[in-house]
């Protein structure tokens, strides 16, 4: 379903940031194919979701996935039906095919969602209070971030 004809949507700010979210996840994957092109070294961490460029995906996916799941369960809305993200040893193989099923239940699941409810507040599974709306922002926002480390690593190592 082409953005233009998310139009059904009850809150047009639900709906600006769903396709924000679409926008940003598209244009996180070419930069995360060209970090593997270019064999980018990822800096050492403790952090598990940092063990290699595999695993950052997986995590960007897998946390597209949790974003939305928490959501439909704060709202009491019906599991939004999104499959688990590839592990990381098939996610790159799979990465393509994942992405579309997971916009595709992202751009259904909100749609009915009434614009006050956006601004009830909730625990996070990481313990922070936000709003519905704060989490869709931060949903927005987390493949901005990943992007923007791994562009900055490709100019760092040449690639």
């Amino acid at each position: 379903m082409p953005p233009d004809q998310l139009t059904h949507y009850r809150s047009r700010a639900a709906r600006a940031l769903v396709l924000l979210h679409e926008r940003e996840l598209r244009q996180f994957l070419p930069v995360w194919h060209r970090a593997v092109a270019g064999r980018i070294r990822l800096p050492a961490t403790d952090d598990p979701d940092y063990a290699s460029l595999e695993t950052l995906l997986h995590h960007v996916l897998r946390a597209s996935r949790g974003y939305m799941t928490w959501m439909c369960d704060r709202l009491g809305l019906p599991d939004p039906g999104i499959e688990p993200a590839p592990g990381p040893d098939v996610v790159a193989r799979e990465a393509g095919r994942y992405l579309e099923h997971l916009l595709e239940r992202w751009r259904i699941s909100l749609q009915d969602v009434e614009p006050a409810r956006l601004d009830e507040e909730h625990t996070a599974r990481w313990g922070a209070t936000l709003s519905i709306d704060s989490m869709l922002e931060h949903a927005v926002l987390h493949p901005v971030r990943h992007r923007f480390q791994l562009e900055e690593l490709l100019d760092a190592q040449g690639a």
